[in-house]
């Protein structure tokens, strides 16, 4: 019948334009061809089976513009690359081969940790808490405490906390509102006399009214 040998003549006409163009050569994946997708592109629109599925040879899909045969598959992805013919890249190197390299990652020397929030998941940073340095070990990767006291300027003493630091002051010293620096503690605020108080670095002294003298205690008056 006429419609079988008009399906024939496609099938032959397909396989010649396949043979045409491929030559049966095999190109190393990275190999840049001069000439291999103008080729491919040249003999388009690589049309097979009218009629059945999308009509199109393998590793070609219909060009939504002209309706044609013409778009290339690439089944392993191109990444930040376009497909430029079946199973061939164009990476943003200006390589060719059938897949390109992902790009370096973005999350630093210790690599990166999965957060998923909110239904989604992203790759982060892997990040200490604030007063903790990442560190390798012989454990792996760990978060370690760091000593501030080493660079803290405290006018006291520096105690080293997990994950920070605190600086003290001596007896009749307390901190000041920086944290850091001490000044005199007022002891004559928590009326230790019991009649008159007089404050002095690092220490106070009690007095009476006249009429009354200091008891033996140095802080009631008789």
């Amino acid at each position: 019948p006429p419609v079988m040998l008009v399906e024939l003549l496609f099938q032959a006409a397909c396989a010649s334009l396949l043979l045409s163009s491929g030559q049966g050569r095999v190109y190393p994946a990275r190999k840049k061809p001069a000439s291999f997708a103008v080729e491919r592109r040249r003999v388009g629109p690589h049309v097979c089976f009218p009629g059945s599925g999308s009509g199109c040879c393998p590793g070609w899909m219909l060009s939504p513009g002209s309706g044609k045969c013409t778009l290339p598959l690439c089944s392993f992805g191109c990444g930040g690359g376009s497909c430029i013919a079946p199973n061939l890249c164009m990476c943003p190197d200006g390589e060719q081969g059938i897949t390109c390299p992902e790009p370096p990652g973005t999350c630093g020397e210790y690599g990166c940790d999965l957060s998923c929030n909110h239904g989604g998941c992203q790759e982060v940073a892997r990040v200490c808490p604030v007063g903790f340095s990442m560190a390798e070990t012989a454990n792996g990767v760990r978060c370690t405490d760091i000593d501030e006291c080493r660079s803290a300027a405290c006018e006291g003493t520096c105690v080293n906390t997990e994950g920070g630091f605190a600086c003290e002051c001596g007896a009749g010293r307390e901190l000041s509102a920086d944290r850091r620096s001490c000044r005199d503690t007022d002891e004559c605020q928590a009326t230790p006399c019991q009649h008159r108080c007089e404050n002095s670095v690092g220490s106070y002294r009690c007095s009476c009214r006249p009429g009354y003298h200091l008891h033996g205690n140095r802080h009631s008056c008789v």
